[in-house]
């Protein structure tokens, strides 16, 4: 072969390799901006479904924490005998239920969200105990006294977890 023939071969072979590069560079280009763009779309459709599954969420902690501030719970919870011990072990199975009832909810907020909604109850059944444990609290009755009091000289842990709550769903509305 002389020359010539190779500098023609490649005179046609060039341009159709630098076309055909293009050509697949181009439809990359497009095919991933089409599958950022379905992408997309499928996470909008799932934010609209999942929207009202994650504020209902929110809503059923905001009532647990109601249900298990100390304030309210004591008036709704009332002793069924004069024991201290066995009116601290129904408030925290009280606490429990509420909790077990609600813990799915978990799946819907953020993780930062639920540790503060479990410090708060741990926290609660904590000062429950402490209350219980104190030599002055003959009762049951007394027991009720001591935790309000309690509650009246510190804020209440739900209290504090209701507003990091509220706080997270002002964020992703």
């Amino acid at each position: 072969m002389d020359t010539t023939k190779l500098f023609e071969i490649a005179a046609y072979t060039l341009p159709s390799l630098i076309t055909g590069g293009v050509a697949y560079y181009l439809f990359t280009a497009y095919f991933k901006d089409q599958q950022h763009t379905r992408n997309w779309v499928l996470q909008k459709e799932n934010q609209k479904e999942a929207l009202p599954l994650k504020l209902q969420a929110y809503e059923r902690m905001a009532l647990f924490l109601e249900r298990i501030n100390p304030n309210k719970l004591v008036l709704r919870v009332a002793p069924m005998s004069e024991d201290k011990k066995l009116y601290e072990v129904f408030l925290v199975e009280h606490i429990e239920q509420e909790l077990e009832h609600n813990i799915t909810q978990q799946i819907y907020l953020s993780d930062d969200c639920w540790k503060v909604i479990t410090t708060a109850k741990n926290t609660i059944i904590q000062n429950i105990r402490k209350n219980a444990l104190r030599e002055d609290v003959k009762n049951a009755e007394a027991l009720r006294e001591a935790i309000l009091v309690q509650l009246s000289a510190q804020e209440s842990p739900t209290d504090v977890a209701l507003a990091y709550l509220k706080k997270e769903v002002t964020q992703m509305i």
